[in-house]
């Protein structure tokens, strides 16, 4: 797996502070918090938890949470800003937890930094208890099967459309922006969606939430061509 997040650990927690960017605080955490809150969820896993963020969102509605990271650097700063939680150094593809450790498994923006994602989202549902529940926040794919030139403007500099190529063929792409370079994978969404079903697991959910905040014309651009969904899938 590339160190590439761990290079970019140091400019990710700059960018992050506390709120987290416009996608997170304005779009995706109202929706994974509202699956959460009231659900009496005993063990939660965060897989690819970062500096921590969303564990420490979800701390007071959960029993007990745990976080993994491929990142030392991000995991570092999780312990440091959250000295009683549960974070370790691990990977996707070997979550080294028992078979049905928890009862709610969290992948927040993730999936699209994982490699082997058949092998991750089998892991995922190895270490999901009967009746959990595995949440998902994602980005679209035709966000991820953008040509590299982002939005496409017109004569006088307003956005006019945002091209895609390639959609149907998963690869690697290349995103960095604020001191970040890391690689990010294009799949299909067929692709994520099989792997789901093969896992055992079944789609209870499925949201495309719209911004709810934040800058005025990142929202509209936003509404134009959503980045993200929501998922939650179950182990009946």
């Amino acid at each position: 797996m590339s160190d590439a997040w761990e290079k970019s650990a140091a400019a990710w927690i700059a960018s992050q502070g506390e709120a987290g960017d416009f996608t997170r605080r304005y779009v995706l955490d109202a929706p994974m918090l509202a699956r959460i809150e009231g659900q009496g969820f005993r063990r939660a896993l965060d897989v690819g938890c970062g500096e921590g963020r969303f564990c420490r969102l979800i701390a007071p509605h959960v029993g007990n949470t745990a976080g993994v990271d491929p990142s030392p650097s991000l995991i570092a700063e999780a312990k440091r800003r959250d000295a009683r939680g549960d974070y370790r150094v691990g990977y996707a593809e070997a979550l080294d937890f028992a078979d049905h450790s928890f009862d709610l498994v969290i992948s927040y923006l993730s999936l699209i930094d994982i490699d082997d994602i058949a092998v991750a989202i089998a892991e995922m549902g190895r270490v999901l208890a009967p009746g959990g529940t595995l949440l998902i926040a994602n980005l679209n794919g035709f966000n991820t099967a953008n040509d590299g030139r982002g939005w496409r403007t017109d004569w006088r500099g307003r956005p006019r459309d945002f091209p895609i190529d390639a959609y149907l063929d998963s690869r690697p792409v290349r995103a960095a922006w604020k001191g970040i370079d890391v690689i990010n994978w294009h799949r299909p969404m067929s692709t994520y969606m099989s792997l789901l079903i093969d896992a055992g697991l079944r789609l209870a959910l499925f949201q495309e939430p719209a911004p709810t905040g934040g800058d005025r014309a990142k929202a509209d651009r936003y509404r134009r061509a959503p980045y993200a969904h929501v998922m939650e899938w179950r182990r009946d």
